[in-house]
């Protein structure tokens, strides 16, 4: 089914120049939840992305951030998913003639089977939730940073911590994952008292729409080299008010950066 221009236009937002450029039809396929391109190209305002570095992509579904990198950067990417087969992955890796700079994988995000210090940067784009909010989790990754390595998650997240339970109005949009959804604040404490990493920066940019460019930022620095970046806040168009968003955060070995950002409703409109 052909796209309509809504459609595609919605898919070209000033904040992401990079992201724009891409075919939407492409884009829409490669979806598993948020614009992975998006996150991608929104995360590496704060994570220096380099040619020749070794990156790897933790959870990167269909391979559509580790193709992106890959051509925006020039990063060798290793796309490690649980969920999608590694063949599938190259078939989309080959077709965009990146065979020589994105490796697919299989991987749990438990059992990684790399050497440690062996990357530059590791990222996790609407994944980390799913296993990092272990207390436990962020020593073991980070095993496999380099000294001064890179560190850049994207997550669902909150402004706020609810406390026990969600306010009334939000309770019937409340399913059990979103208990994975967490505050800026919740992320830096939990990062900071790991002992694996040093966060430094953290702010919070609310928009209106799908993903508008405009925002608040809050910014508190450990004067070390690991981030803790910022929350995007972003209310749908179309569905209504709906709950959590995406969380993004960024840092270096041994010190450590935090990025969250909150923008639940990715999908255009007219999805």
């Amino acid at each position: 089914m052909p796209l309509s221009d809504d459609l595609r236009s919605r898919l070209v937002k000033p904040s992401f120049p990079r992201a724009s450029t891409y075919d939407a039809a492409w884009v829409l396929d490669s979806w598993m939840g948020s614009n992975p391109l998006w996150l991608a190209e929104w995360l590496g305002e704060v994570v220096p992305f380099e040619r020749d570095m070794r990156l790897l992509d933790l959870g990167c579904g269909k391979a559509a951030s580790s193709i992106f990198l890959a051509r925006e950067f020039g990063a060798t990417v290793w796309a490690a998913d649980l969920w999608v087969k590694p063949a599938e992955n190259f078939q989309r890796i080959e077709a965009a003639g990146l065979a020589d700079r994105v490796l697919p994988i299989h991987a749990e995000a438990h059992s990684l089977p790399f050497a440690e210090g062996f990357f530059d940067a590791i990222v996790s784009l609407d994944a980390y939730h799913y296993f990092g909010t272990d207390d436990l989790y962020l020593g073991y990754l980070a095993r496999f940073l380099r000294a001064k390595g890179r560190l850049g998650i994207v997550v669902p997240g909150l402004v706020e911590e609810f406390g026990d339970q969600p306010p009334p109005w939000l309770q019937p949009y409340c399913e059990p994952d979103f208990h994975s959804f967490h505050s800026p604040a919740w992320w830096r404490r939990h990062w900071t008292r790991s002992g694996a990493v040093d966060v430094e920066v953290a702010d919070n940019r609310r928009t209106a729409g799908v993903c508008g460019p405009s925002g608040t930022r809050s910014v508190a620095r450990s004067g070390q080299a690991w981030k803790m970046e910022r929350q995007q806040s972003v209310k749908p168009t179309c569905c209504g008010q709906t709950p959590g968003g995406r969380s993004a955060s960024a840092g270096r070995w041994p010190a450590a950066a935090h990025r969250h950002r909150k923008d639940f409703d990715w999908m255009p409109a007219t999805q």
